[in-house]
C-alpha cells in the first residue's frame, strides 16, 4: 500500500493562508497553489510549492483542495462556476475549507459538491497570525466522521487542537462562537488599558499581573505588546472580525440565542470600522475606547483594504 502524501491544492495565500500553505510543504505534502497576488505565488515557489494560474489549473489532480479566503462570497467565487472548484476538481476528491463563513454557506457547499462526488469539510481555525506560523491553530470542523478522520493528519500539520464538532455547518457555527469570545475579550482588555493609563499606572506592569491571574487570557497574551506599543499591523483585521460579527449575531438570531454584550461589541467594531480603521488588527479596539475616553488615539498606518482571494 502506497504511504504518499495526498496532493494539495491551496487556495488563498493570504495572512494565514500563507503561513499554513508552507507548512504542509514541510510535512512533506506537495502543494499547488493559487490567489490573486503574484507575490504570495512567489513565496509560495520559494517555500517549495508550485505556483498555479487558475483555481481550475490548481484544484484539477488534487486530492485535497483547501480553501482559506475572506468570506462567504470568495468561498462561492471560487467553489462555483465554469472555472471554479466543483467543476474541476476530480470526483472523489476531499475540499476543506477553512475560511470563516456563514454555516448555511457551508451546508450548501457541502450539498453542491455531493452532486459532483466531491466531499467536503468546513474547518475553520483560530489562532491568528501566530498561530498559523507557528502551526498550534485550533481547528473546529464540521463534516462526516470519515471524512474527518481522511483529514486528520492534515490538519494535524497545521494546528495543535483539532476537534470534529458535528455535521456540515457545525464548525463554522463554533467558529462564530470563539470570534464572539474573542471580541468581547478584545473589548475587555482594551477598557482595562484605557483605565490603568488614566489611572497613573504603569502599563506593562498591570498587564504582566493580570495575565498571570484569572483574568489572563490567549488574548492578553497575544495582544500584549499591541496594546502597550500601539501598534496594530494586521494579524486579524477588523474588516474581517467585523464580518464575523455580522455572522454570530445572524446565527444566534436564527436559533433565538440573546448575546447582549455581543451585540455591543459588534456595534463598537463596526463604528472602529466606520472611522477608518478596518485594516488594522483586530486590537485596535483599543482606539475605539480610547476616543470614548477623550484621548485621542496616535496616528495608525491603516493597510488597504482587500477583499480578493486572501487567507
Amino acid at each position: 500500500m502506497s504511504t504518499a502524501l495526498p496532493s494539495v491544492a491551496w487556495i488563498g495565500l493570504g495572512i494565514m493562508g500563507s503561513p499554513m500553505a508552507e507548512n504542509l510543504i514541510k510535512a512533506g505534502y506537495r502543494v499547488t497553489g493559487y490567489t490573486l497576488e503574484q507575490d504570495k505565488l512567489d513565496r509560495l515557489a520559494a517555500a517549495g510549492g508550485t505556483p498555479a494560474a487558475s483555481v481550475a489549473e490548481a484544484v484539477r489532480d488534487a486530492d485535497v483542495i483547501v480553501t482559506m479566503v475572506p468570506a462567504s462570497p470568495q468561498v462561492e467565487a471560487v467553489a462555483y462556476g465554469e472555472d471554479g472548484i466543483l467543476e474541476n476538481a476530480r470526483a472523489g476528491a476531499l475540499l476543506i475549507d477553512m475560511s470563516s463563513i456563514t454555516p448555511r454557506t457551508s451546508v450548501e457547499l457541502a450539498e453542491a459538491a455531493a452532486a459532483k462526488g466531491i466531499t467536503v469539510l468546513d474547518a475553520p481555525v483560530s489562532g491568528g497570525e501566530a498561530g498559523a506560523v507557528e502551526a498550534v491553530l485550533s481547528i473546529m470542523v464540521g463534516g462526516e466522521r470519515a471524512d474527518f478522520d481522511r483529514a486528520r493528519p492534515l490538519f494535524e500539520a497545521l494546528g495543535r487542537t483539532v476537534v470534529h464538532c458535528g455535521p456540515h455547518g457545525a464548525g463554522q457555527t463554533v467558529k462564530a462562537a470563539n470570534q464572539l469570545i474573542v471580541a468581547v475579550n478584545l473589548q475587555a482588555c482594551a477598557e482595562a488599558v484605557v483605565f490603568l493609563e488614566k489611572s497613573g499606572v504603569d502599563l506593562a506592569a498591570a498587564l504582566d499581573v493580570l495575565g498571570g491571574g484569572l483574568a489572563g487570557s490567549t488574548v492578553l497574551a497575544r495582544k500584549r505588546d499591541n496594546f502597550l506599543r500601539r501598534e496594530f499591523a494586521p494579524g486579524f483585521r477588523i474588516d474581517l472580525h467585523h464580518k464575523d460579527m455580522g455572522i454570530v449575531t445572524d446565527a444566534a438570531r436564527a436559533v433565538g440565542a440573546v448575546l447582549p454584550a455581543g451585540a455591543v461589541v459588534a456595534q463598537l467594531i463596526a463604528s472602529l470600522r466606520a472611522q477608518g480603521d478596518g485594516g488594522l488588527d483586530h486590537s485596535a479596539l483599543l482606539r475605539a475606547v480610547e476616543r470614548l475616553s477623550g484621548t485621542a488615539p496616535a496616528d495608525a498606518q491603516v493597510p488597504p483594504t482587500n477583499t480578493k482571494v486572501e487567507g
